[in-house]
């Protein structure tokens, strides 16, 4: 009975979802429509499809288990998840993103840069960084998606079935609507998640006495934490690690920094904002965006956290918390729903998770399909000649982004899923960042200054993961490969995130060689912030 239920209330939730691709698959009728939505998006549609494309299963359910391991440390992620993806984002940098592309008549992110910079190989470079390497972060998200359903439909359904039948549904309407038929289900998808997440944080505090005990309890349990963690400086669940540790560095340069500051250069949301026609619209949305960034990420993070309290009192679970156990963290938090919640929230967390992982991946297959397909080959090797096969290209991108996709997915180990979406935003930080701020606030940056720095952003980074980071070089091997040592490096470079050292390197670049290479034309730049300051 209970399979049938569930199986019922998934079909209904898909039948709409495939509803809403339709809607946006008769509402695109041009190539502007299906890369940034006409530019007319409502703002309450705009700001849902940003937060439920910024939210996925990697903040619920990998960041989610991060905090059951690390604690209540993660909510600075949220402070800067709402103050810099939220408040700066929309307000600093969002306004000047959408006038700019509007200006320029850019269709996407590397767009927006190559055309400001005056340079096609910003954009065919930027169009292939995102292709090669957002498979990984969007691989994150299907992995947290397919555990889920996994977990909750076993043993009819296993983890590989999962990923197919949940790509191939996201694929389906990605290609049919293009950015009109992701936003609709944004919107949707981003409903379904407020409601699961306000459900979740309420019965969690019910079922373990309130909120004051159920903190006090995570507080009295810092005696479980094993000796090996403690080694690493881990001081409790409702304490940062002590400072300068191996567990504080990962904590606040992977985690916090690297996600809560690499999201202003994510091109998927950066995008988001070229798709309403004022300002006017952004302001409306900010307050909608930051309401749902809160809900999504702090309730994510505090259950994750408290689900230790959970575990240790039951016997199920012995006396060692799940979190700090050997197993996979990625499975805590669907462990936690499906063995302490009625079935009911289960089903309805399922489709929480559901909408979360859509919505992200939605957007990934997007801009891994405009990548490849505008920005590398219509605009890079083709240099614009064939526009009338951009939405073809794009297409068939988004077909082989997410062939890779899947193929990542089914070979990444287990506990990657925070790891994986730190990298990626990471990555994004160091390459764009530096360029993007350029665009939009620096008229004196030439475009010999943000091509190098660019290059110095992304060749530092990777060569920062592969030989210095300890935790990426030693998984992927090359550097034992090489050199034979898991690592060039030692304490405490081996544990400070590329984001520390080269996104401060990558500014650096651009401002120095700025200094002394060619200035763009003034015709140019005046062109580019026309109306950009004046508007509101």
């Amino acid at each position: 009975m209970n399979i049938l239920i569930l199986t019922i209330v998934v079909v209904l939730y898909l039948f709409i979802i495939a509803y809403l691709g339709w809607y946006g698959y008769r509402k695109t009728k041009t190539t502007l429509d299906y890369l940034v939505a006409g530019r007319a998006s409502h703002p309450f549609v705009m700001s849902l499809s940003y937060g439920a494309t910024f939210i996925s299963t990697s903040a619920i359910v990998g960041f989610g288990g991060a905090a059951a391991l690390y604690g209540m440390g993660l909510l600075w992620l949220t402070f800067l998840n709402i103050f810099v993806g939220i408040v700066i984002a929309f307000i600093v940098f969002g306004k000047k993103t959408r006038k700019m592309g509007h200006n320029l008549d850019a269709h996407t992110f590397p767009e927006l840069l190559g055309l400001r910079f005056q340079s096609s190989f910003i954009q065919w470079f930027s169009g292939l960084v995102i292709f090669l390497f957002m498979p990984l972060y969007s691989a994150a998200v299907l992995i947290g998606a397919a555990r889920f359903i996994e977990t909750t439909f076993a043993p009819q359904v296993n983890f590989n079935v999962a990923i197919m039948i949940y790509t191939l549904i996201i694929c389906a309407y990605v290609l049919a609507g293009g950015l009109k038929g992701v936003m609709y289900t944004d919107a949707l998808q981003g409903g379904i998640m407020f409601v699961g997440m306000a459900i979740m944080l309420i019965v969690t505090y019910v079922k373990l006495g309130g909120v004051s005990i159920a903190h006090q309890a995570l507080t009295n349990i810092t005696n479980l934490v094993p000796a090996k963690l403690v080694e690493q400086g881990h001081q409790g669940w409702t304490r940062m690690p002590q400072l300068g540790s191996p567990l504080w560095w990962s904590l606040v340069s992977t985690i916090v920094m690297g996600v809560g500051i690499g999201v202003l250069a994510q091109p998927q949301l950066a995008v988001r904002f070229m798709t309403v026609k004022s300002n006017k619209e952004l302001n409306r949305a900010l307050t909608i965006g930051g309401i749902f960034i809160l809900m999504m990420t702090g309730v994510a993070f505090v259950v994750g956290a408290l689900s230790n309290v959970y575990f240790v009192n039951n016997p199920a679970f012995g006396k060692i918390s799940l979190a700090v156990a050997k197993g996979n963290i990625d499975s805590i938090i669907p462990t936690y729903i499906n063995s302490t919640f009625p079935v009911w929230f289960v089903y309805l967390f399922m489709l929480t998770l559901l909408s979360a992982a859509m919505s992200t991946s939605s957007g990934q297959f997007h801009t891994l399909g405009t990548a490849i397909g505008r920005d590398f080959f219509e605009k890079g090797i083709w240099e614009g000649k064939k526009t009338k096969y951009t939405m073809l290209l794009t297409k068939l991108g988004i077909v082989i982004g997410v062939l890779v996709t899947v193929i990542i997915s089914y070979n990444l180990p287990g506990n990657i899923i925070a790891i994986a979406t730190a990298i990626f935003f990471g990555l994004c930080a160091c390459t764009f960042l530096p360029t993007y701020i350029g665009a939009c606030f620096i008229k004196e940056m030439t475009k010999a200054g943000a091509i190098a720095s660019m290059l110095v952003g992304f060749f530092g980074n990777t060569f920062w993961l592969l030989f210095v980071h300890v935790k990426e070089s030693e998984a992927l091997g090359l550097c034992k490969f090489i050199f034979n040592v898991p690592t060039i490096a030692k304490y405490p470079w081996t544990v400070i995130d590329p984001i520390v050292i080269w996104l401060p390197l990558s500014f650096l670049t651009a401002i120095v060689v700025s200094l002394f290479t060619k200035k763009i034309p003034k015709e140019h730049i005046d062109f580019c912030f026309k109306h950009v300051v004046k508007e509101r």
